[in-house]
């Protein structure tokens, strides 16, 4: 149990907050209290709790012992975020400080970058913010990312403090800082060494000369933009906020003025601009705002004024450009490629449809001579001129045209003499009659063989082709079976395909294309996606 003068010892009067344990004592007031929630994880080892194990370099002994005390009575502070995502309040200001102190005592001191540093002191990084303050979820990449920043100034700090300005005094270099006494006396040897190579000469001097451009310094402490945001948020209520306030604010001093001339002249412009906005002289529209009409056109993806990790596109609410998954585009180039598979195989039947009209109307014209010889023939003086050709040219129904005689009438055609009325020609009549049915039964047999011809696939001989054994086994199978059996493949194709299950049917005229190198079509296409599916879905793809 936490008692209450514990718990004002360990900070919380200042915070506002006591231990969950102790419900009798009254939260003090502030300005803005810090949310606390209790901890269900076991009070740290002694050797995690001090950051480090005192018996050799007494890390951070006597740094943030505040947060050392609420990590052993199981208060951990609640971050805060703004509307952005950025951390605000005391709680991340204390927790700014606490990676601050992580960074410098736990990472080792050497002249490498922060992804080659071990993941396991980038994990023991982690466990401990994460044990003394309640981050939120996704709050591990922030956090590690503040680590890297906070390590690397570490490192910049004590090059330009504590090595440059005594590179000609080697006793001052021989010992670490007196107030950075955890640094391991072979760690700062070899970085004082790498800090005073030829190689690092050449890199300070090149970020020297960039850090030259930089024309109007900020004088944010570690707080940032987000802090600064929260903090005139409530000394301004119902004011509100844009960046170009916060770009002018972040460069005073502490009583409001602004050191700097280039960024005072600034200052002025963006007050003035704001006073033509407000009297309708301005229109901002979008990224075209004050800030940017005072300071010129944005770096892309980049924005003053707010705060690293905050995007134009974020801050001003724009449309994300529609993104289209590789499944999508698949999709569609299958729909494009059936699609003119399609219009291929309509035009190809209507091909075939002019064909098989012209070969019909060639038919009924044949059998039309051949009555017309027939009837010259029974009556000498018999006119032509007399029967009239009557083919109906249905453009639904082409094939119409095939049947020119049904139950022993001719329809097709049509006989105007009156006398063939007379008893005189009806026996020649009959005769004729019966002749038709002769013709007409020949003229099937006749068709039955050239539908038999039609059918008739020249497989070929696949003995030697040099092919694998499949598919010469399937040539042989339509060859041996599917011709002489009349029989199709049938394929069910699921759902997953095209979006509906469907049945499709392979010819056996597909079968040898395929196999000839010849040009396919949509049903062989359609098979072989099936395939590729079956392939994946085994694949568990």
């Amino acid at each position: 149990m936490v008692s209450q003068q514990q718990t004002k010892d360990s900070g919380s009067k200042k915070l506002g907050m006591v231990a969950p344990q102790d419900k009798s004592s009254k939260e003090m007031k502030s300005s803005k209290k810090m949310k606390f929630a209790s901890s269900s994880a076991e009070t740290e080892p002694t050797s995690q709790t001090t950051l480090s194990d005192d018996s050799k370099t007494g890390r951070g002994m006597s740094t943030m012992p505040r947060v050392v005390k609420r990590k052993l009575q199981k208060l951990r502070p609640i971050v805060e975020y703004n509307k952005r995502g950025k951390g605000i309040g005391q709680a991340h200001s204390e927790m700014q400080s606490y990676i601050g102190v992580l960074a410098r005592s736990r990472v080792p001191l050497v002249d490498k970058k922060w992804a080659q540093i071990p993941k396991d002191i980038k994990e023991q990084i982690w466990e401990a913010v994460d044990m003394a303050f309640v981050v939120g979820q996704g709050g591990k990449k922030s956090v590690l990312a503040s680590a890297a920043k906070k390590w690397k100034n570490f490192k910049s700090t004590l090059t330009r403090h504590y090595i440059l300005p005594y590179t000609n005094d080697k006793e001052k270099l021989s010992q670490p800082p007196e107030i950075y006494k955890f640094i391991e006396k072979a760690q700062w040897d070899a970085f004082v060494a790498s800090r005073l190579s030829k190689d690092f000469e050449s890199v300070h001097s090149q970020h020297a000369q960039i850090r030259e451009k930089l024309e109007y310094n900020h004088r944010l402490s570690r707080k940032g933009y987000a802090g600064l945001e929260d903090q005139l948020e409530e000394t301004m209520p119902g004011v509100e906020i844009d960046r170009s306030t916060l770009w002018k604010r972040a460069r005073q001093d502490k009583h409001g003025n602004i050191p700097d001339p280039k960024v005072a002249e600034k200052a002025k412009l963006i007050d003035e601009l704001q006073k033509q906005v407000s009297e309708g002289k301005v229109i901002v529209d979008g990224s075209k705002d004050v800030l940017t009409m005072a300071l010129g056109p944005e770096h892309p993806g980049r924005l003053r004024g707010v705060g690293a990790g905050i995007s134009p596109r974020q801050y001003f609410n724009l449309p994300k450009p529609q993104r289209v998954s590789f499944d999508d585009r698949l999709k569609e180039s299958l729909r494009v490629l059936l699609q003119e598979e399609t219009k291929k195989m309509e035009a190809k039947a209507r091909e075939e449809a002019l064909r098989m009209e012209a070969r019909t109307k060639q038919l009924v014209e044949a059998e039309r001579e051949h009555f017309l010889s027939q009837l010259s023939q029974l009556f000498p003086n018999f006119d032509p001129g007399l029967l009239k050709q009557r083919i109906s040219q249905s453009p639904k129904n082409p094939m119409s045209d095939k049947a020119s005689c049904s139950g022993g009438e001719v329809k097709s055609l049509h006989y105007e003499d009156d006398n063939a009325k007379n008893g005189e020609h009806q026996q020649e009549e009959k005769k004729e009659e019966e002749k038709r049915d002769e013709e007409k039964e020949e003229e099937k047999e006749k068709e039955d063989e050239e539908k038999h011809d039609d059918k008739v696939i020249e497989v070929g001989d696949y003995s030697n082709m040099e092919a694998p054994s499949s598919l010469k086994t399937l040539c042989r199978y339509v060859e041996t079976t599917l011709l002489p059996e009349d029989k199709l493949l049938q394929f069910t194709i699921d759902k997953e395909v095209f979006g509906g299950e469907r049945d499709t049917f392979l010819l056996p005229e597909d079968i040898t294309q395929f196999a000839g190198m010849e040009e396919i079509g949509a049903t062989v296409l359609a098979v072989y996606m099936r395939y590729l599916h079956d392939v994946l879905k085994q694949a568990n793809m």
